[in-house]
């Protein structure tokens, strides 16, 4: 085991981080091994902002959303000078095991940075949109499914009430995960997901005929990155061809990534964290946590990229018979 290792988190805050964060301290203190957290990702890794984290300074953190250690994008990590700033900085501590948990672009960064500088980087996948590959699920994904789906619901409380049609736009840039999961649990009318072509003739058919005769609510849930071009150009679509009804727009925006953690996103970030620390015990080779079933499963560093939604038939099915 290192005496040192270092931890970021890095890109976009997600409920859970700091779970991990503390699985991570309490795995590494047990291992007799000091944990340098890193602020505000590369940027700080770049900067040399180090601090100690030990078992009393994450005590009270599993149950807060976002992260304590600050997070951000960061370009001067995308450049050889910057990496190797960063580099030197982590040898001026002593360390050269690190864990950073991050979404698709950190990992990929962090297996250029362990190549180019010799060290042992363990990668955590973290991301509300699930789009990491190798890994089910990523740390902070159930949270905000689960906000938007409350969302839903109470917008439906609403539509209800009015027998009006609302068009929900969740986070979903490059897959459709969150629309898929918060639509289909929040009994949606229409799931628009970039993993597939919008059916307009066959969406408007099915919305006129469940609003014949205003005895309902008709909501549709679109991901952010959806071909369509999100809530407003749905909305204008449908507002032709329902020009007597008034159209509500809800866009749930950054509030899905907030909020404390579900303790299915507790559990995940303490496995993957516990796990992350205790791969750097038995091997110099980089890799990624990620969960393949229920069993934990590590996936060379290199390998990370981004994925869509798979519309297996399984899924197919539930659109088919849901929708």
């Amino acid at each position: 085991m290192p005496k040192k290792i270092a931890v970021i988190t890095s890109g976009g805050d997600v409920p859970g981080l700091n779970a991990c964060l503390r699985a991570i301290v309490h795995t590494a203190t047990h291992e007799h091994c000091e944990v340098l957290g890193v602020e505000h990702g590369y940027d700080g890794l770049i900067a040399g902002e180090f601090s100690v984290l030990t078992l009393a300074s994450v005590r009270d953190i599993v149950r807060r959303g976002g992260t304590v250690l600050r997070s951000a994008r960061s370009n001067a990590f995308m450049t050889p000078a910057g990496r190797a700033q960063a580099a030197a900085n982590l040898k001026a501590q002593n360390i050269s095991h690190m864990v950073v948990v991050g979404g698709d672009g950190s990992l990929r960064g962090a297996a250029i940075f362990g190549r180019e500088h010799d060290l042992t980087i363990v990668g955590v996948p973290k991301t509300i949109d699930n789009d990491v590959s190798h890994t089910d699920t990523c740390i902070g994904y159930d949270t905000a499914t689960n906000t938007a789906m409350d969302a839903i619901d109470r917008i439906r409380d609403t539509a209800d009430s009015h027998e009006r049609i609302y068009v929900i736009e969740v986070m979903g840039r490059d897959s459709g995960y969150i629309a898929f999961a918060a639509g289909l649990a929040g009994a949606a009318d229409g799931i628009l997901i970039p993993e597939t072509t919008t059916d307009w003739a066959s969406l408007t058919r099915v919305l006129k005929e469940r609003h014949r005769g205003h005895k309902g609510s008709l909501l549709v849930v679109v991901a952010e990155g959806d071909e369509s071009g999100g809530a407003i150009n749905v909305t204008q679509h449908l507002a032709a061809e329902f020009p007597d009804e008034k159209i509500g727009i809800c866009v749930l925006g950054h509030i899905q990534r907030g909020g404390a953690p579900t303790a299915a996103d507790r559990l995940l970030a303490a496995r993957f964290g516990v796990a992350a620390v205790m791969r750097l015990r038995e091997t110099i080779d980089s890799a990624m946590v990620g969960l393949q079933g229920n069993a934990l499963a590590f996936t060379p560093l290199g390998d990370i990229q981004r994925k869509h939604l798979e519309l297996n038939a399984e899924r197919k099915q539930l659109l088919q018979m849901l929708l």
